[in-house]
């Protein structure tokens, strides 16, 4: 009876969280209580436990890094950025197109795909409109970008997080296993554009002087704060790269790079905690609460049980289903809920492994289904989200179907390209 009332609980808040209904912080929050109140939930435990309850080592984590990003977004330096790429494009649409969603992939394995986008997007709006064309090709290319490139890295999204979190892997673990398929997956997704886009590449040339006229320069605000920000910034970045050296958990890392950057900017400690994204952080809260219910009455065991029964020793199939199955569901529900669930069974199918290597191949294809899933439609992750609303309003409106034709076909490439990856690397 509790499993099947756990059950019932999380379909339907995930139906209201997938068809956005109704607000996704609110559901989680009403869908967690529930689970408390019916005692579905590990009582006081889930405050503390990992395994069944809040993981706090991914909530600090992205604390950190919003409060980092929000004292570089008080320098300017996304707006120079997205300027002065247009200057170098000379106004030619492909070109520009390019340099933003390079922009935009580069940040995006250190950076939150939300506040990128957040940051992007309007200045892509923009130069747009100098150019005298539509915005719509531009804010698509950039927010696929950003969700390729963030697969490169631990903290480039926030499904990579939970599998680390969840399987105990190292930032440069990432680097090392991720890296190579983002970075080969993005420069035949840059030749997809071309094609994908071709009909709205063109501009009039006499706006390009427009575009040439704005002043890069004038967007860096506080080129002091800019210097002491990279820094800290880049001393974080190395602290990832060595925490499986120095034994210390990214979440610290991340939050004593906050403290020093709140430090050495000078701002107003209110000024920084506004650009937090605390509805985010409590939707991920609620939703651990959500998946400790699963995961306390015993339905994720079930799960995994009948996973691990169907592909027996078949560690392959196991891998294929992962790439394949996650970006499927990956691409109609958001991927940060869907990975919060599937990761205690992926762990059971891990546990089951003749050896560590084949058990860290199907966390692989996990990351990489997740990943790239969430590239399939418009409701597939929170920056897509982001955008159509700066889209809209712009008067750049972007349809759900505008969107998913593009995203799914960039899905399918991705994720083929994925399984073929974690083929001849791990099988």
């Amino acid at each position: 009876m509790a499993a099947t009332l756990a059950v019932l609980i999380f379909v339907v808040a995930f139906f209201f969280i997938a068809t956005e209904r109704a607000d996704k912080v609110k559901t989680v929050l009403i869908a967690a209580g529930l689970m408390a109140v019916l005692g579905l939930i590990p009582g006081e435990e889930v405050f503390f436990s990992p395994h069944e309850g809040i993981d706090w080592n991914v909530i600090f984590l992205l604390l950190g890094m919003m409060i980092i990003v929000g004292v570089v977004k008080q320098t300017g330096l996304f707006d120079y950025l997205a300027i002065w790429s247009a200057k170098r494009s000379r106004g030619k649409p492909y070109r520009l197109m390019v340099m933003l969603m390079l922009i935009t992939a580069g940040a995006s394995p250190f950076l939150d795909n939300v506040t990128i986008i957040m940051l992007v997007a309007p200045v892509t709006v923009v130069v747009c409109k100098r150019l005298g064309i539509a915005a719509q090709p531009f804010l698509i290319a950039e927010v696929l970008a950003a969700n390729i490139g963030g697969a490169a890295t631990l903290i480039g999204d926030p499904p990579n997080i939970i599998i680390a979190s969840r399987a105990g892997l190292t930032f440069n673990d990432f680097l090392a296993h991720m890296a190579p398929i983002v970075v080969l997956t993005f420069a035949v997704f840059v030749l997809m554009t071309r094609l994908l886009f071709r009909s709205a590449l063109r501009t009039d040339p006499g706006s390009v002087d427009a575009v040439m006229a704005m002043q890069e320069r004038r967007a860096i605000r506080d080129p002091k704060l800019l210097v002491r920000s990279l820094i800290v910034l880049a001393g974080v970045i190395l602290g990832f790269c060595l925490h499986g050296i120095v034994h210390v958990s990214p979440s610290v890392i991340a939050l004593v790079g906050a403290g020093t950057m709140v430090l050495v900017s000078g701002l107003d400690i209110g000024d920084i905690l506004h650009e937090v994204e605390w509805p985010t952080l409590v939707f991920f809260m609620g939703l651990f609460v959500m998946v400790a219910g699963l995961v306390h009455t015993g339905v994720i065991a079930a799960i995994g049980a009948a996973a691990i029964d169907l592909v027996g020793d078949d560690y392959f199939l196991a891998a294929t289903a992962l790439v394949f199955g996650s970006a499927l569901l990956g691409a109609f529900v958001d991927n940060i809920p869907y990975t919060a669930t599937m990761a205690p069974v992926v762990e059971g199918l891990v546990a089951g492994a003749p050896d560590p290597a084949t058990g860290r191949s199907l966390w692989w294809a996990f990351a990489l289904g997740a990943d790239f899933g969430g590239n399939g439609t418009a409701v597939a992750a929170s920056a897509k989200v982001v955008a159509l609303g700066i889209a809209a309003r712009a008067g750049q409106r972007i349809s759900f179907w505008q969107f998913t034709r593009y995203g799914m076909l960039v899905t399918l490439v991705s994720t083929t390209m994925a399984w073929s990856y974690v083929w001849l690397r791990y099988f």
